[in-house]
C-alpha cells in the first residue's frame, strides 16, 4: 500500500471536516457526556467533546465513518482539547493519555478498514493537537503585561503527554493546528522533536496556523512569512492555515504560504464567518465554489474543512479535488 509521501505527490489529499459541528447535531445532554463511568463525577461535563471518545465511542466512530464515506483521505482524531491544560476545566487532567489513546484507536480502526477495502485510496489518521486555552506570549491581565498564565516548560510537559497517547494509539500523522500563538507551537514542536528522537520515530508533522482577522496576522502578531519562518526549522511535512476565516477571506494568506514555502501546503477554513448566533451558514456548494479557486490556482496539497463543515461539505470538496493537480513544491523559495 502506498505511503502518505507517495500519494501526496499524486493528488490533492482531502482532510475531514469539523468534529464539534457534527457532535452538535446529536443534541447530547449532560448524562450523554457522563456515560456510566462518570455518572457521579463532581464536575459538569457537557461540552467536553473529547470525552465522548470514552463515553460515546460509537458516535465518534459514526462521525469518522461519514467523513470517510464522503471521500476524506485524512481523519483527525477527536483530541483537539485532549491536553492537561484544557482538561483542567473539567478536572480531568488524569485522563489525558487515555483520551488520546482511545481517540486514535477509534480513527485508526476505521482507516485501516477503508484502506484494506480500497488499497488504491489509502486513508490516514492525523492526531489533532490543539493550541490549549492559554497563551505563552501574552498576558491575560491587561493591568499586568508581564504576567503569563503558562510557561514554555509547562506546555512541553502537557504536549508530551498528549503526543505519547496519540502515537501509542496508532496515528500516522501529528497535526498541530489552530496555532494562534507561535510560542505555544514551538513548545509543541520541541515536545514532538524530543519524543520522536527519544523513541526513534519519524512521524509526518502537519502545522496549521490561524489568521485571526483581516490584518493577516496571528493572535500573537505574526505575519504569514514570520509564522512560516518561525516553524521552518523543523522538518515538517506540511504548513497551512485553518479556522477563524472562511475560504474567501483565507485565500490570500494561503497563497502567500504557497509562494514561499518549501513544504506541502494545507488549508481547512471555516464554512464562512459565523452569524450573530455563532452558527455557520455557508452551504456545501458555496464552500466548494470558493475552495475550487485554491485548486485551480494550484496552491494546496491538502484541503478540508474546519468549524461549521459537515460531511456534505467534504463530499463536494473531495469531488472538486479529484479534478485538479496538487501544488508543486517551490524548492527555490
Amino acid at each position: 500500500m502506498k505511503s502518505l509521501y507517495d500519494v501526496i505527490k499524486e493528488r490533492i489529499l482531502v482532510l475531514d471536516g469539523a468534529m464539534g459541528t457534527m457532535i452538535q447535531a446529536y443534541n447530547l445532554k449532560e448524562e450523554d457526556f457522563r456515560g456510566e463511568r462518570f455518572k457521579n463525577y463532581p464536575t459538569p461535563l457537557k461540552g467536553n467533546n473529547d470525552l465522548l471518545s470514552i463515553t460515546q465511542p460509537q458516535i465518534i466512530s459514526e462521525i469518522h465513518k461519514k467523513y470517510l464515506d464522503s471521500g476524506a483521505d485524512i481523519l483527525e482524531t477527536n483530541t483537539f482539547s485532549s491536553n492537561s491544560i484544557s482538561m483542567a476545566d473539567y478536572n480531568m487532567e488524569d485522563l489525558v493519555y487515555e483520551l488520546n489513546f482511545e481517540s486514535a484507536k477509534i480513527a485508526k480502526k476505521l482507516t485501516d478498514e477503508y484502506s484494506i477495502k480500497d488499497p488504491s485510496k489509502p486513508r490516514f489518521v492525523a492526531g489533532s493537537i490543539g493550541p490549549t486555552n492559554k497563551t505563552a506570549s501574552m498576558s491575560p491581565d491587561v493591568s499586568d503585561p508581564g504576567f503569563r498564565a503558562i510557561t514554555f516548560d509547562e506546555l512541553v510537559i502537557s504536549y508530551t503527554e498528549q503526543i505519547k497517547g496519540l502515537v501509542d494509539g496508532g496515528v500516522d500523522i501529528l497535526l498541530l493546528e489552530t496555532i494562534f500563538d507561535t510560542l505555544n507551537a514551538k513548545a509543541a514542536l520541541f515536545a514532538i522533536d524530543t519524543y520522536m528522537e527519544n523513541n526513534k520515530l519519524d512521524i509526518p508533522l502537519m502545522v496549521s496556523g490561524t489568521i485571526t482577522d483581516q490584518s493577516g496576522r496571528t493572535l500573537s502578531g505574526q505575519t504569514v512569512n514570520a509564522f512560516m519562518i518561525s516553524v521552518s526549522h523543523m522538518p515538517i511535512f506540511s504548513i497551512g492555515f485553518n479556522c477563524a476565516l472562511g475560504a474567501d477571506q483565507l485565500m490570500p494568506y494561503v497563497k502567500r504560504l504557497s509562494d514561499k514555502s518549501e513544504f506541502y501546503v494545507s488549508a481547512h477554513p471555516n464554512a464562512g464567518l459565523p452569524n450573530a448566533f455563532g452558527e455557520y451558514d455557508q452551504t456545501p456548494e458555496e464552500m466548494q465554489n470558493l475552495l475550487e479557486k485554491y485548486l485551480k490556482d494550484g496552491i494546496v496539497n491538502i484541503v478540508g474543512g474546519c468549524c461549521g463543515t459537515t460531511e456534505e461539505h467534504i463530499k463536494l470538496i473531495a469531488e472538486s479535488a479529484k479534478k485538479y493537480s496538487p501544488r508543486k513544491i517551490n524548492l527555490n523559495s
